[in-house]
């Protein structure tokens, strides 16, 4: 079966165009090593970290996953992270991975939330993890592709709400180690807000881990 689809609809590799694979072993490579620590202008409080900077392959899966509607990548892109946070992560605590909040129109764009689906992948692959989407954006929030650091803040201030709170439901550990995941960490606007979102319903962020970083 696996076979026939490839006649009919051929495989692409995400990141470099080749035929063969949805994501060949070339590309593979460029998110295999150590998460890089990095320090965005609008600082989120909690240690940021990437696999990789946002151009070549990285940059071309991570637009392909959302624009594309490439949902096989999140096989590839969720793996990747999850050995992030294998490098990152305390195994004596339970790893809670919570996706940065999207637009709503821009998700049902998509077909769905890539970074929800990359996340799912990564905690499939780690023990003792399991993804919890809490985060939402507010009506009114404009998409920030061409916004500076100043109109990211605006647009994203009190914009982004926990539902339900976890807090109340007992949802975290009191032990847990919850690392926030998201594809592209430009300014750190949306970390920020997030991180101070979770923090108002008593939960506390260790870090932030993206796919790349701008």
């Amino acid at each position: 079966m696996g076979e026939l689809l490839d006649l009919i609809l051929p495989r692409t590799c995400g990141g470099c165009g080749a035929s063969g694979s949805s994501w060949c072993a070339d590309c593979a490579g460029s998110l295999s090593g150590p998460p890089i620590r990095i320090r965005p202008r609008a600082d989120p409080g909690v240690p940021c970290w990437a696999l990789a900077a946002y151009r070549g392959a990285p940059r071309r899966a991570v637009l392909a996953a959302k624009e594309q509607h490439r949902r096989d990548l999140a096989v590839p892109l969720g793996a990747a992270l999850a050995r992030g946070l294998d490098r990152l992560r305390d195994t004596s605590r339970p790893l809670l991975l919570v996706p940065a909040p999207s637009r709503g129109s821009a998700s049902r764009r998509r077909g769905g939330d890539p970074v929800v689906r990359a996340a799912r992948v990564a905690a499939g692959w780690l023990p003792d993890s399991q993804p919890v989407r809490i985060l939402r954006m507010r009506p009114g929030v404009r998409d920030s592709v061409g916004l500076g650091r100043s109109d990211r803040q605006h647009n994203l201030r009190g914009r982004i709400m926990v539902v339900p709170s976890p807090a109340r439901r007992g949802w975290f550990p009191a032990n847990a180690q919850v690392v926030l995941i998201d594809d592209v960490l430009t300014t750190g606007t949306t970390a920020s807000e997030s991180v101070q979102a979770l923090a108002g319903t008593g939960v506390q962020v260790c870090s932030v881990l993206v796919t790349c970083h701008a």
